[in-house]
This record gives structure tokens, sequence and C-alpha cells, in this order.
């Protein structure tokens, strides 16, 4: 059936590996691998299957992308013989202990558990029973407490002495005792983020190797400054807040002085968030008392706590949020600053503070505005961060408010010609993560769809087709009245509806588009509304029918004509053009549906039909649609014509006549994807006026869009057709004329074309 043009979009090959997109496949049918125990379901590897150490590790961070490992998943893993695991690394994890230790039993060298809310302490025995190899250990956010009971009795004591990095995300969480019984002599690097009893550090003994310490949202106390004075292998100190009320140092310049005396090695110091950069200003004579390394010369440096590194500067120094913006200073002694002054400072804070969401989401909103005003130029690195920080972060609502409000501008802006197949397929699966966790949340959703309404739909959006319509569904309310995110989704959902195959249409089917249409126009009616919305439900209804007989019987079934023939009697809404021609159009693609018609052949749907061949309402279009519906209707016969009102003759005698009133040459907008319904007319020979509907569609086609539309006629076999009415007596003269009209335009394109083959039509929808 006919429909609107859309231009067909350039793909490119841009797409994941070979490895990536056989492992998400697995990942989708597990029984390629496992089979599952019909008592306990837990899932066992195939006695055939073996897994080496690559594909294990690779297999565990795809699967983790769109599912979750619980421990049914986990015991996959448990034969040692034929799977192997060095790095574990299991996020948003379902898995228990039990599911833990199937992983454990390979004695991986590094493990990290984030945000795996099942595991209980019971997990520190599990860990400590398979830690022969293991050098480093992450895990958090926690949020219990070890009671001092179980302490004494030595119950959940890390015990891994041979350790070389832990990291554990307190989160408000008494953990810091498991440490004290067990001196890790080898540690070379510990993170205690957002410890809240800073007092326990300083018992820490045997530490003389430690080259990196994160105490990221610890307060720090006098005595913990002293403690870290000590530690004077430092290479890394980060001493960095959130929460500018925690970054309050007294005497600031000589609490920073003394580390940078006390610490020689170090080369990396964030004090984000803290005041200990000073206020930019020279100190008063009296801090400097007592400071050996305080040059008697002036120096160059902004910040008098580091003066003593003007000739040796620090190789990282984290300044964003600093008290009194201490990142826009000219002369500081480091050769990489994160902060907010310009683009670099802002893309090295996102890439420093991934892992920290309350820091991460005001970089992520200083790198919004950079794309607002058309201020960055790394667009690729951008997208990367973006991309990253609202994969990992999909809970934290402002990460996902300023990422998705980032990639609005990145897909409209001057670079979006240079986004491959796979980035926006990263982009799509990214916004509809953010709108599905945060269904509720007004501004995540309009981001998501504004932006989604930046790609090509829907070419660039097949990769998500059905979980995107289902979003989209989600949205269209029953109600009259729809907020902004409402209506775009309803414009979404109609160009979803178009340029894709009849599966894609018949699950749009299946998924209730075909109701939520319906309802919308029907509340619309109730309320006497006419508006845009309902133009585009109806335009919505007749893409998802078009060449799909089972929508177009499931919109017979909930009672579509009598919605059709309400919508016609309110008085305003003839007026509108292009609501009448999406009407026309739906009830073309019914028509054409044989098993169908005999459900229009109704004397109030008829005489509708009837009244229409006159109307000049857009053109020809609803005229021609109109003597199309009825052309179909009338090539089943006079014995299926079972209505004494319109009679048939009547009604095929006003047809030839607003057929010929039509211009040949006039441009249509109308577009076909095939013209089989059109061609099935041709044969028709009993009724010769459907003939000459159907030869009329044929001439005005080829003759306004040759190219277009004489190598569909060619590639349908429509040639032989028309020829068979030239030999037959039946067709009248002018049916015969327009005939030879197509057979020529056909043969000028042919000889045009002579020196290239014909190519198979291309589909085009609504």
């Amino acid at each position: 059936m006919a429909t609107k043009p859309e231009k067909l979009p350039v793909t490119d090959t841009n797409t994941d590996s070979l490895l990536e997109i056989c492992i998400e496949t697995i990942a989708r049918n597990l029984d390629a691998i496992s089979i599952t125990d019909p008592v306990t379901l837990l899932r066992r590897l195939k006695n055939d299957i073996i897994l080496p150490v690559e594909l294990c590790e690779k297999f565990i961070d795809i699967f983790q992308r769109k599912h979750i490992i619980d421990d049914k998943v986990a015991n996959i893993f448990r034969d040692t013989e034929r799977t192997k695991i060095n790095n574990l690394k299991l996020r948003n994890s379902a898995v228990t202990v039990d599911g833990l230790a199937c992983f454990m039993v390979h004695k991986p060298k590094t493990v990290e558990l984030t945000h795996c809310v099942d595991l209980t302490q019971v997990a520190i025995n599990v860990i400590n029973e398979h830690s022969e190899n293991l050098v480093s250990l992450k895990f958090g956010p926690l949020s219990y407490t070890i009671s001092q009971n179980k302490l004494y009795q030595k119950e959940y004591i890390l015990s891994i002495p041979q350790l070389k990095k832990l990291s554990i995300q307190c989160r408000k969480a008494t953990v810091f005792p498991i440490l004290l019984t067990q001196p890790l002599y080898c540690l070379r690097h510990l993170e205690l983020s957002e410890l809240t009893q800073s007092n326990y550090l300083t018992a820490l003994q045997g530490l003389e190797t430690l080259e990196s310490l994160v105490l990221y949202n610890v307060r720090i106390e006098t005595g913990l400054v002293e403690w870290i004075c000590t530690l004077h292998s430092l290479k890394h100190l980060d001493l960095s807040q959130s929460n500018e009320r925690l970054g309050v140092f007294p005497n600031p310049n000589l609490t920073l002085s003394r580390m940078m005396h006390c610490l020689p090695h170090l080369m990396s110091l964030d004090i984000s968030g803290t005041n200990l950069a000073g206020t930019g200003a020279a100190p008063p004579p009296d801090e400097e008392v007592g400071e050996p390394e305080v040059p008697a010369v002036p120096v160059r440096c902004d910040i008098p706590g580091l003066v003593s590194r003007v000739n040796k500067p620090l190789h990282f120094l984290g300044l964003y949020g600093t008290h009194n913006g201490a990142c826009r200073w000219h002369d500081i002694p480091a050769k990489v600053i994160t902060g907010d002054t310009n683009e670099e400072q802002i893309l090295t804070s996102a890439k420093v503070y991934m892992g920290r969401t309350a820091m991460l989401a005001h970089v992520l909103n200083d790198l919004y505005y950079l794309f607002r005003y058309d201020q960055c130029e790394s667009v690729q690195r951008s997208l990367a961060i973006v991309l990253e920080a609202m994969k990992r972060h999909i809970p934290e609502k402002h990460i996902q408010i300023s990422g998705s409000a980032t990639l609005f501008y990145i897909v409209k802006g001057k670079e979006k010609d240079k986004l491959g197949k796979k980035l926006k397929h990263d982009i799509l699966k990214a916004l509809l993560d953010a709108m599905e966790e945060h269904r509720k949340d007004e501004t995540v959703m309009r981001n998501g769809c504004i932006t989604i309404c930046q790609f090509k739909i829907p070419s660039d959006v097949l990769c998500e087709y059905e979980r995107l319509v289902q979003m989209l569904l989600s949205c269209v309310p029953y109600q009259s009245q729809e907020g902004f995110v409402q209506r775009v989704s309803i414009y979404l959902l109609n160009s979803l509806a178009c340029q894709v195959d009849g599966n894609r249409k018949l699950f749009l089917g299946r998924s209730g588009l075909i109701e939520k249409m319906m309802r919308l126009i029907s509340t619309r009616l109730d309320c006497g509304v006419c508006d845009d919305v309902l133009e585009v439900a109806w335009s919505t209804l007749w893409n998802v029918t078009d060449e799909t007989p089972a929508n177009s019987s499931r919109f017979l079934e909930c009672l579509g004509m009598e919605l059709f023939i309400t919508c016609l009697a309110v008085n305003a809404f003839p007026l509108k053009e292009e609501l009448l021609r999406n009407m026309m159009g739906l009830l073309g693609n019914v028509a054409e549906v044989a098993e169908l018609r005999p459900q229009l052949v109704d004397s109030n749907f008829l005489v509708l039909f009837y009244n229409l061949l006159d109307s000049s309402s857009d053109g020809i279009e609803v005229s021609y649609n109109a003597a199309g519906v009825l052309a179909h209707i009338a090539s089943d016969g006079e014995e299926a014509w079972v209505v004494s009102n319109p009679p048939r003759s009547a009604v095929l005698a006003r047809l030839a006549m607003a057929v010929q009133t039509w211009n040949l040459h006039d441009e249509r907008n109308i577009n076909y994807r095939s013209f089989k319904p059109i061609l099935g007319l041709l044969s028709v020979y009993h009724t010769p006026q459907c003939q000459h509907w159907a030869v009329w569609a044929l001439a005005n086609l080829t003759t306004v869009y040759p190219q277009k539309y004489c190598k569909l006629v060619i590639a349908e076999d429509g040639i032989a057709l028309l020829k068979d009415i030239l030999k037959d007596p039946r067709p009248y003269t002018v049916i015969k004329d327009l005939a030879n009209m197509v057979i020529d335009n056909c043969a000028r394109y042919a000889a045009q074309d002579s020196n290239n083959p014909v190519p198979d039509p291309v589909s085009y929808d609504n």
C-alpha cells in the first residue's frame, strides 16, 4: 500500500568483534554450553565443553552487560578442570557466598566484587580459603558492620599476607578492624573510601612499603595527618572530598607543606574538594616558620604548600572543587591537573573520578555545558567517557541526567556523521538503560526521547527495536492530555512503524500499539480535541497495517471502523487534510486484505467512501484512496456486494468519473513499497473500473517518478499484465490508453538504464 516518503540511511560496518557476538549469543542461550539440574536448578557445564581462561573471563564480562550473574550461573565455573579464572570481576551480581565459592576455587590472582549486595561477611572466609595466589582484592560498597565479638573470636578476618592491593568502599560501614589483626607487609596500594572511623588507621602496622593511599571522603583528623607523614614510601596520596565540609583543614598551607616534606617520593596528590591549596595568596610569615623546605628567595607558585615542588613538579594533582577555585590558578607545580577550568581538566577529572558518583555527577555536568555552548573539541574522547559513566552508574540519577543531556548534543553535533553503527548502538543502549531504571523521572525520560529523535529512525535503532518499542509504549498514557515525553513517544512509535519488515510490524501489533493508538483517538473524540497527536495516531495505524493482514484484522476487531466513522462525523475533523489522508490510507491497507473486505461491505461504510470520491482534500489523495478502497471491494464481484445502498453500479460509475478528473502529472505525497495489490486489480476483467483505477495509478507514478516506479513495475512482472489488457477486448479504451502509457514509460526507463541491471525494488514505508 502507499505510504509517505522516507529517506533510506547509509549504514556502516563498525560493529562488535565476532568473539563478542558469539559470547553475547551464548549469554542469551546458556543451554548452548550448560544444562540445568532439575532439582537444584543450578547450571552445569556440558561434558563436551572446555572454556580456557580467556573465554571464561570474557564471558563473565560480556554476560554482565545485559544479565545478572547469580548462583545458578556461577555454578558453571565450579569445574576447575574445564574452566579457569585468573581475574574475577563481578559487578551488580546476585551471587551469594555459595556462588562466590564456585569462582574462588580457581584461586584467582585478582578479585573485584562491586555492588554484590547478596554477599555477607562469610565471604571473607571464602576469600581467605582460596587466597594462595591473590594479590589484589577490591570490594564494596559495604553496608554492614562486623561486631567486636566476631573480631575477638577472629571470625571474618582478612588473612592474605601476600596481598599487594586492597580497595574497600566502606559507604559508612565500620569495616576497618578486619585489617588490624594481620599485618600486610606486601601491601602497595590501600583504598578505604568513605571510612567513617578514621582513627582505626593510626593503629595499622607494617605499611613501610605502601606506595598508594586513597582516603576519599574520609575525615582527616590531625592525628591522621601525622600517621600519613610516617608513610615515607608513598608515591600517590588521595585526600579528596566530595563534601566541602569534610575538606576543611586547620592551617592548610602548613599541613600540605609538612606532608610534602615527609613524603619525598610523592608524585601524585589529590586534594580535590579541600582547602589544602590555600587561597592563592602568599602565606603570612608566621606560617613559614619551621619549614626548612621553603626557599629563601620568592618562587612562582600559587599553592603555598607546594612551593617545595616547583623544581620537581608532581605528575598529577587533583584540584577539582577545591576551595577558592585553585584549578584556575596559573602557577601550579603539576603536569596533569583535574579541575573545571577547561576541557582537558574536565575530561581528566571524568577519567580519574569515574568510580566516584558524587564527584562524577558534577564533572559530567561541566562536560554537558561544554557541549551546550559548542566548546568541546574532543568529541570521541568525551563520548567514550559519558558512555562509560552511564554504564557503570545506572542507578545514579544525576549521572544519567547529565550523561544523556551530553549525548543529545553529541548525536546532533558536528561529528554526528562519524558515529559508527556500534557507537550508535552503545548510545542507544545507554539511553534505554537509563530510561528503564528511572521511568518516573521526567528529565531522564525527556533527555532519552529527544536524543533518540536525533537518530535515523528506524535504521539506527533496529539493534534495540523491541526494547525501545516496549519503553515508548509504557510512556503513552490513556488520558487525552500528555506531557512532552508522552507526545514524543507517540511520534517515535509512528516512526518505528515505518520502513520495517513484516515481523517487526507484527511485533508492534502484539505489543498493544494498535490498542494504544485507538484509545488515544477515542479519548480525543470524547473531548472534541483535534490536534497533531490525533493525526499521528492515525498515521501510526496506517503504517502498522501496511501489508500486515494480522494488524489490519486487529484494527477491525478493536472496532476500528466505528472509530473511523465517528472521527469523520466530527465537523472540525474533515477540514484536516493530513488527518483525512492518514485515515483513508489505513482503510486502503485493510481493503487490500481479501478475507477482511466482507467486513467493509456495510452501507454506512460504503456511503462514506462513495461520498469521498468527489473530495478535493489534500489534492487527489483522499479521493484516490477512497477509489482504491472501493476498487478492491468491487473486485470481489457482484455476489460480494450484499448491500443495496449504495448500488454497486452507481459506485462504479462514479469511481470511473472521479479517476477521469485526476491530473496524470500531479505530484504525489505517497510512496509504495510494492505494486502487488495494484497489479492484482489488473486481472479483474469482470469489473473494468477496478482496472481503470489501478492502471491510472501506475500511469501517474511512472510518469511523475519514472526512476522510482518503472523498475518496480518491471521487477514485479507488471508489463506482462499490461500487455494482457491490450489483447483483451473487455477493458474500455481509456484503460488501454493508460496501459500503453505505462508500457512506454517503462520502455524509456529501461532504454536509459540498459547498461545497468534492474535492481531489486527498494523498500519504502510511511
